[in-house]
């Protein structure tokens, strides 16, 4: 649900991120995805302001409060809500393990074609489990260097299952870009009460900087726009990497930058 009281983009953050459980607890939100314990950015804190001095224990006992402790949490992630990207007294986080990372939410009403339009792909909703799997294996293909593939393949079985009860249930839908029927690209939007939340974008190492992700963002926002009941899309990219450019160029537009701190 949405956060109430929160500051906007912070609330566009978490339900951009999190088709779960959102608790408001004034000073900070709880984000919990109960179904997936191991969906490190679904099961987080997120405050209104960045860590103090004395924050890394207080943040740490709330977060085995809200959130668990191992074995059943094997994680833990802090993120604040910030205008320019303050990282605030987070030494300390850094000095017991913790790495940083920097988000920026992005959102537009409407969007216009990118400079560069591939009109080679097809794109289509997720039908099959054929389909279904060879998303799965682009997420599992996709994912960041370090992470286990055990734990990750374990993760991303259960974040399609999520999702594919979510589409079941009339909430969104996943699509898919084929090039020569093969799936090169895909992701998720949902729609609750006018908000489109785009999920997992992906394209395969094999086929980036083709303009594939561009078309596709491009065409799927129009879908959500005018036949989805989306009245606003929002997305969220990591600051420090190209793809918030590739949604920009479509018109989408910053709107906050989201700091976090994450110890696997």
């Amino acid at each position: 649900g949405e956060a109430a009281g929160y500051g906007r983009a912070a609330g566009d953050f978490a339900v951009a991120y999190v088709l779960g459980v959102i608790v408001d607890r004034g000073s900070y939100l709880v984000l919990l995805t109960p179904s997936n314990p191991a969906y490190r950015w679904g099961n987080m804190l997120l405050f209104a302001d960045p860590p103090g001095e004395g924050d890394l224990e207080r943040w740490r006992q709330l977060y085995a409060r809200e959130v668990g402790a191992p074995p059943e949490i094997n994680h833990m992630v802090f993120a604040w809500d910030t205008i320019h990207g303050e990282t605030g007294y987070v030494q300390p986080f850094l000095d017991t393990g913790f790495e940083i990372e920097r988000n920026v939410v992005l959102s537009t009403n409407a969007v216009h074609p990118p400079p560069r339009i591939n009109d080679g792909i097809a794109i289509s909703p997720l039908e099959s489990d054929a389909e279904w799997q060879a998303a799965f294996e682009l997420e599992l293909l996709c994912r960041d260097e370090g992470e286990d593939e055990a734990g990750y393949r374990t993760f991303i079985e259960r974040k399609m299952a999520q999702y594919r009860e979510m589409i079941a249930a009339g909430m969104g839908r996943w699509f898919g870009a084929f090039l020569n029927r093969k799936l090169v690209a895909d992701m998720g939007l949902f729609v609750e009460d006018g908000i489109g939340r785009f999920q997992s974008v992906k394209t395969h190492p094999g086929y980036r900087r083709r303009g594939i992700c561009g078309t596709m963002v491009y065409a799927i926002a129009r879908r959500g726009l005018e036949t989805m009941g989306a009245e606003t899309l929002v997305m969220i990219a990591d600051a420090e990497y190209h793809a918030a450019k590739i949604y920009q160029s479509v018109g989408f537009r910053p709107t906050e930058r989201i700091v976090g701190v994450e110890r696997k």
